[in-house]
């Protein structure tokens, strides 16, 4: 790829230059999990502005900082040396410098190294600011389409251990929001066929490769799933984010609920959002909140039509 780094340059500093960066400081920079275009013009200001570059590997950040026309000190700070590289980044904010970190891919310290190095430099009295950007678990969440779910639970990777990840696939199963797993090539296939057998009616959304040349986004029945991967080997290769989406309940009849959870649902709906009516009808009544929330959407969706 070829970028003329000076006209990126303008263009960042124009975009993103009116914004105060702050010496003595850590930015979390997220950056591209496949596609280059997809790195904000406020991130790349921030990596021209920086000191030095902590990153999770030399060899990935160097790649993606000679891309924009840039040349920084890297540090390499990842999940075997974060809490000593720590002290590395911590001496070089003390002494005014602003210092980026970025992971391989995506937000840092979502499932990526990070966090320590985030709570090292607060818990040292320094600032921490986040620029925005690329998120798989964000990106595969906008192309699932689970309507249904009461928000999302990030799970990330299932244990490895075989005992340990049936129960943690079987914790998962009939859950009221999406939940977004990670996995590896070599254990998607083990992963599916855990799932079809725990949660077989649900629908899962597998997302391969997301924002690369050859990505796939699919939707299905979990059932469904094994013999769809079983179709075609390029399906079970590249990097994997799945959302499994919130189990669907049948809405209730009103004989089902208690006639005063139905009364105050009913109050709290005029005056509250949705789902924090429906929680609250569901502290104060003690009826079961899937048994409220699908309620409610019932007379939402009565309402409107």
């Amino acid at each position: 790829m070829n970028i003329d780094a000076s006209l990126l340059g303008a263009a960042a500093a124009a975009a993103a230059g009116g914004q105060q960066y702050p010496a003595s400081t850590l930015y979390v920079v997220a950056t591209p999990i496949g596609n280059l275009a997809d790195i904000s013009l406020r991130a790349i200001h921030v990596l021209n502005l920086v000191d030095a570059v902590a990153c999770e590997d030399t060899r990935v950040s160097g790649g993606l900082l000679r891309h924009l026309g840039l040349h920084k000190p890297l540090i390499a700070l990842h999940q075997h040396n974060e809490r000593q590289a720590s002290e590395g980044v911590l001496a070089r904010l003390r002494q005014g410098e602003r210092v980026a970190y970025v992971s391989d891919a995506g937000t840092p310290a979502v499932s990526d190294p990070g966090a320590a190095l985030v709570m090292a430099v607060q818990s040292g009295g320094l600032r921490v600011l986040p620029i925005p950007g690329a998120s798989s678990v964000v990106t595969a969440l906008s192309a699932a389409g689970d309507a249904k779910a009461q928000g999302f639970e990030f799970v990330g990777f299932l244990p490895t251990k075989a005992a340990e990840r049936r129960a943690a696939a079987q914790a998962l199963a009939g859950q009221p929001q999406s939940i977004v797993l990670f996995e590896a090539p070599h254990r998607i296939k083990d992963l599916i066929g855990l799932l079809a057998e725990v949660c077989p009616t649900q629908d899962l959304t597998l997302c391969r490769e997301l924002t690369k040349q050859f990505e796939t986004v699919h939707t299905a029945k979990v059932a469904e799933l094994p013999a769809w991967l079983a179709a075609d080997a390029q399906r079970e290769r590249g990097e994997f984010v799945l959302v499994l989406h919130a189990h669907a309940v049948s809405a209730p009849a009103d004989a089902e609920l208690p006639p005063e959870a139905l009364r105050v649902l009913t109050a709290l709906l005029v005056e509250l959002p949705l789902k924090q009516a429906v929680s609250l009808a569901a502290e104060i009544s003690g009826a079961p909140r899937n048994a409220l929330y699908d309620y409610a959407l019932t007379q939402k969706k009565a309402r409107s039509s």
